[in-house]
């Protein structure tokens, strides 16, 4: 085979945005001049939650786990220097994603650009909010009139634009099985067209088809991971042509991208999950057929914290090596006609066409949330049971846990800090921000967006002026949670005892124990505090506390430490939980603490859960938090004893 039939590589992107709208500029502007060929966006938790940087929620999460755009001024210095009509962009926004894409717009008809040669995405699908990553803002019904509103003006107006990314990502994340993510993907993708099919003419709907892509996982069982990508590629082809009569078989391939799968890096040995980043990317790009279009990797150090660019690099060198050193791309399917892959292909495809029809019948995806919710957490408990028993081997976690410290973790503790000054700096921009703008023309554009989004008109146009006018992030957004209302998505965590008990009768013979000392059922409370939407540690903690005989109180995510400490005192709680996984533990945490003690519940003990670093795990301890987990902390039985043991009338009298 020549050199002119090698395919194109796919789009090397690595995610990327912290502290601020410079500091990301440079190092996007670094990534591309080593090689990377397309821009991945993260944000941080106030933008993709619709608040402004200086708003109370937005307290210690500014530039933590992404960069804060709060207005068109950061969006301009986000892309200073780099053309957008020549970019391929992918921004990683659901709830906040029509407002992100006017500043996107905006930006490039101030740079010049023909905005119809546009080319990225917006990942813009909340129903895997609600099941998993927690970034939601408004109820299910308008979101995905919000979704469509998005699809149909990228139709007509940004072409080349993937108006929408369904995100299976989060769902394994969560603990999905691989039927699950085939089947709560594609039932997204299936209620999002059924939004938009009455929108557009009827001969323009196959096209409108072709725009929807996917945002793909693929973990460690790589041949398994590359079998759903195949069974993806078939399923959506078999939905494209029965359902919707779509017959151009270029409008029924099914394009994504991919990120592989983060939630099997360990703090543990750091050093191994090199190895566990390139095998998982062969899942999604030894199979011509199932090949993504687009690959970002995570770093080796991402269970440790915010990688550095150099970390990054090395993700990216990986893509670069397989694509351009290796001969993969002179090939044809290296799959096609293997009957240990087309057997597994079908039993997945089975297994999601049964799913698929249960979702049916309950009416569809939104229908059906509380529903995929509670099957989510049911199987991250069982993926996590797997572990705590060695049914799963993870290595350098249950075995092999014997090794040399790593020296890529250096002086600096092998991650970078994001710079707690940056939330004061953006704060001050913000505030220069609304002081030299038009407030007339703000107050102009606020009543047009308030008249889209109450008469049910498409946001879009709107929005763009709103971007022009100097309309802030939490402007938007709080003009749709007046139209439409919030929402608190289901925790799936119900107060029932599980199936899962085996194993646990030491456990709830204690907690009986240390209950009769304390005269009533030993309570719980376990808090998300901030707008970290990363709820699966705290479900699963609440789970086996639960299974484990106590009275949990657990109401999801996103609440401010007040709320937090008002259940305290009303559920009259023995002990508080905390998950945090932003990076914003220290000033949520200290806010807990302080209230604890104004309200005098100082004997309540607090525990905390997160990707904290040993200095900051000192501080916690001197604040008074008692005990502290990290993801090594695997083992949940272990921290269900250690919760007997704080609450033990008995050891508090002894110390």
């Amino acid at each position: 085979m020549t050199q002119t039939q090698k395919d194109r590589p796919w789009l090397i992107r690595t995610y990327a945005g912290h502290s601020t709208a410079k500091a990301s500029n440079a190092l996007y502007r670094g990534n591309l001049a080593k090689g990377q060929t397309g821009l991945s966006v993260a944000f941080d938790l106030p933008t993709q939650t619709g608040y402004d940087s200086d708003h109370t929620l937005a307290r210690g999460e500014v530039g933590k786990v992404g960069v804060p755009i709060s207005h068109l001024g950061d969006m301009r210095v986000l892309f200073d220097q780099i053309p957008l009509e020549q970019m391929n962009t992918s921004m990683t926004i659901n709830a906040t994603a029509p407002w992100l894409l006017a500043l996107y717009i905006a930006v490039a008809e101030e740079q010049g650009a023909d905005v119809s040669k546009l080319q990225g995405t917006v990942q813009n699908d909340l129903i895997k909010e609600y099941l998993s990553r927690g970034t939601y803002v408004c109820p299910p019904k308008p979101s995905l009139k919000m979704i469509a509103d998005v699809a149909e003006y990228c139709y007509t107006n940004v072409p080349k634009w993937n108006p929408m990314n369904v995100c299976s990502y989060h769902l394994q994340e969560a603990g999905a099985t691989p039927e699950q993510e085939l089947a709560y993907a594609l039932a997204t993708a299936i209620a999002v067209l059924d939004e938009l099919r009455p929108r557009v003419p009827a001969e323009d709907f196959p096209a409108l088809c072709g725009r929807i892509s996917f945002f793909v996982n693929a973990g460690i069982r790589f041949v398994t991971e590359m079998c759903k990508m195949r069974a993806f590629v078939d399923l959506w082809d078999e939905i494209l042509k029965d359902r919707y009569g779509v017959e151009d078989p270029k409008f029924r391939r099914f394009r994504y991208g991919v990120q592989v799968n983060s939630l099997g890096l360990t703090e543990q040995q750091p050093e191994n999950n090199v190895y566990r980043i390139l095998i998982e990317m062969l899942a999604v790009t030894l199979s011509k057929k199932a090949r993504a279009r687009a690959v970002q990797l995570p770093a080796w150090n991402e269970a440790l914290g915010l990688p550095r660019p150099w970390d990054q690099q090395w993700s990216m060198r990986m893509q670069q090596i397989l694509a351009y050193e290796t001969d993969l791309l002179e090939y044809g399917d290296l799959f096609d006609g293997n009957p240990a892959v087309d057997a597994k292909v079908e039993e997945l495809k089975e297994g999601a066409r049964a799913e698929l029809a249960n979702l049916d019948s309950m009416g569809g995806a939104v229908a059906s949330i509380e529903y995929m919710k509670s099957r989510l957490v049911d199987s991250n408990a069982e993926r996590l049971n797997r572990i705590e028993r060695n049914e799963t081997v993870v290595v350098g976690v249950n075995k092999w846990t014997e090794g040399e410290p790593s020296p890529l973790q250096t002086e600096d503790g092998g991650i970078m800090v994001v710079d707690p000054a940056v939330e004061q700096e953006q704060i001050a921009r913000l505030n220069e921000w609304r002081s030299e703008r038009d407030d007339a023309a703000v107050s102009a554009a606020l009543d047009a967006l308030r008249e889209a989004a109450q008469t049910g008109a498409n946001v879009m146009e709107p929005s763009i002026a709103a971007a022009k006018a100097g309309v802030t992030t939490g402007e938007w957004a709080e003009e749709m949670r007046k139209a439409y209302g919030t929402y608190r998505g289901p925790t799936g965590v119900s107060g029932s005892v599980s199936n899962k008990t085996e194993g646990l009768d030491y456990l709830r013979a204690a907690v009986d124990a240390v209950s009769d000392k304390l005269g009533r059922r030993l309570k719980f409370l376990v808090g998300k505090p901030g707008l970290d939407g990363h709820s699966n540690g705290a479900e699963q903690i609440a789970f086996r506390a639960r299974d484990c005989g106590m009275d949990i109180s657990y109401e999801g995510i996103r609440l401010t430490p007040e709320e937090i400490i008002a259940a305290a005192i009303e559920d009259k709680a023995h002990v508080i939980g905390l998950s945090i996984l932003s990076g914003s533990h220290i000033p949520l945490v200290q806010d807990v603490m302080t209230r604890l003690r104004e309200a005098g519940l100082d004997d309540v003990p607090v525990i905390v859960g997160g990707i904290i670093p040993d200095e900051d795990a000192a501080k916690l301890k001197a604040m008074g938090v008692s005990k502290i987990y990290t993801p090594k902390n695997f083992e949940l039985n272990a921290i269900m004893g250690d919760i007997v043991t704080l609450v033990d009338p008995q050891n508090i009298a002894a110390e």
